[in-house]
């Protein structure tokens, strides 16, 4: 039996999927959870897709990823959050509204390419209708490394096994094979309450291609 068939089978058993049936997916999208960024998307997450979401620390990202994970175990999907850094944290995950029954968590504990080798791995094994490869704390120098090669096989496994791929990181890297690139940027935090004591309700962010600005909605 092959490294695939293996992961495959093994996934089948951890997800309580019988062996050699697979949920096929009756959406184009998953959505974010996040009202603006889904109007801002027209809808949420493309299945089939590479999306990117950029920013510097402390600019919405984890929030972004914490919703699509909570949207998407929600509706009984299974997840794939591959971990280059070790930067995840479950605990945020579930308080985020994230059931990590659903989530497969990988940790790469800094090696960027066994997160790119998990990543297809798990793509490739299929099943899994929202797969994460989290770049964010992996220096920019090293993540610039990565050869469009890479970005374009992933981007076809998944779009054979309708699967949504997100790329998340800290500045845009394979601009030429996703479908859409989010770009988030430090501006005009939004308050709750008073000021000192409020509660961070969001952030400005941009989306490429589009000239307009959105709000995030309260992050909870």
């Amino acid at each position: 039996m092959g490294l695939v068939s293996q992961l495959r089978a093994s996934i089948s058993t951890r997800f309580d999927i019988p062996s050699g049936i697979l949920p096929r997916e009756h959406h184009t999208k998953l959505p974010t959870g996040i009202r603006a960024l889904d109007k801002l998307t027209s809808g949420g997450i493309a299945r089939g897709t590479l999306t990117e979401i950029a920013g510097p620390v402390s600019s919405g990202r984890t929030a972004i990823l914490f919703s699509l994970l909570a949207q998407a175990t929600g509706q009984g999907e299974c997840c794939a959050f591959i971990d280059a850094t070790g930067s995840f944290d479950p605990l945020s995950a579930a308080q985020a509204g994230a059931d990590l029954d659903r989530v497969l968590w990988i940790n790469c504990a800094g090696k960027t390419e066994h997160a790119l080798k998990a990543t297809d791995l798990i793509i490739q094994a299929g099943g899994f209708g929202l797969v994460v490869l989290d770049l964010a704390d992996t220096p920019d120098r090293e993540a610039a490394r990565i050869p469009l090669a890479s970005w374009f096989r992933l981007r076809h496994a998944a779009e054979r096994n309708s699967t949504a791929l997100l790329l998340a990181e800290t500045r845009i890297n394979a601009r030429s094979c996703s479908t859409v690139q989010i770009e988030l940027h430090r501006k005009r935090p939004l308050w709750s309450g008073l000021l000192f004591r409020g509660l961070l309700a969001g952030a400005e962010s941009r989306k490429h291609y589009q000239a307009l600005t959105a709000e995030f909605e309260a992050v909870r």
